[in-house]
């Protein structure tokens, strides 16, 4: 096992323990020899990014370090990330860069965090909005099965240093689903935010192949319709990754799914295959059938459909 000196240089599915000492799996996935058929072909070329660079993305870069946060963009290995830092936005991670679950497409580091919770966070992530001047920031965080409320109180605690601090910006949390827990989930909701966001990542069939056991693709309805019911002035938001196998009939249930519990926003994104050890990309969606799956949630009522 890898120690801290050496976590950054630990190669994807080993061992290794974070600064705060905690043993994780790097980027959440064991190696393993897959027997799954894996798509090796280029990238289509409406997926090929730039390499992050310019002065605005160095900031951002700075200002997360300097104030010890971690990031969804650089921990899942996201490839917009040189696009969105150099609008100086970011989606800040909470509680840490470790997750108690394992889903098979997420490139999150993997552990039992036993506790740890950084109690300076709330302040230090509110400070950084404020520097970064932004209207909206995007708050997730990582699954903390390891914490009696999953963590629901400081995720609470963040939204509301933002909003003392900067009560301009306009907070969407992106949640992990709290095990279900209701109480959790409105505590969440009563932080001040603006969007709640829980992310129902793949279509029915596929939710068991693709997310960790203790996920579900009901629970995470039940999340979004709770808090809807709970805060009826508040937008909920979800999100569904494609290109891991499901067919346009799935696509189309999950959509009247959502809509069934009142589910204002809707993200369809492309799967991008983290690491050798995450599961293949079945297929590349093209524009054309983003734009068209776009006009049939917005057709389904969506306030929104981002595709």
């Amino acid at each position: 096992m890898s120690d801290t000196s050496q976590s950054k240089t630990v190669a994807s599915g080993e061992k290794f323990r974070t600064t705060e000492g905690i043993v994780a799996i790097k980027d959440g996935q064991k190696r393993r020899a897959s027997s799954e058929p894996q798509l090796f072909e280029p990238k289509p070329k409406w997926l090929r990014v730039k390499a992050p660079s310019g002065s605005r993305f160095e900031a951002v870069k700075r200002n997360v370090g300097e104030h010890r946060l971690s990031t969804v963009c650089q921990e899942s290995h996201c490839p917009n990330m040189g696009e969105c830092w150099s609008n100086g936005t970011a989606t800040i991670m909470l509680m840490g860069s470790v997750c108690t679950r394992a889903c098979r497409f997420c490139a999150v580091d993997t552990g039992n965090p036993n506790g740890w919770l950084d109690q300076e966070e709330p302040q230090n992530t509110a400070k950084s909005v404020e520097l970064m001047a932004l209207r909206y920031i995007v708050l997730t965080s990582v699954d903390r099965d390891d914490l009696d409320d999953g963590g629901a109180a400081h995720y609470a605690a963040c939204v509301r240093a933002i909003k003392e601090r900067t009560p301009q910006v306009v907070v969407e949390a992106l949640t992990p689903d709290f095990d279900g827990d209701l109480r959790a989930i409105e505590r969440v909701a009563d932080s001040g935010l603006e969007v709640f966001a829980q992310n129902v990542e793949t279509v029915k069939r596929l939710t068991h192949e693709v997310r960790d056991p203790r996920a579900g693709y009901e629970k995470t309805l039940r999340v979004l319709e709770h808090a809807k019911r709970h805060r009826p002035e508040m937008l909920t938001k979800t999100s569904l990754m494609l290109g891991l196998g499901e067919s346009d009939e799935e696509v189309l249930q999950t959509m009247d799914d959502l809509r069934a519990i009142g589910v204002d926003i809707l993200t369809l994104g492309q799967y991008l295959q983290p690491t050798r050890n995450h599961l293949p990309v079945k297929r590349w969606v093209s524009p054309e059938e983003f734009n068209r799956l776009r006009d049939i949630g917005l057709a389904k009522g969506f306030m929104e459909v981002a595709a």
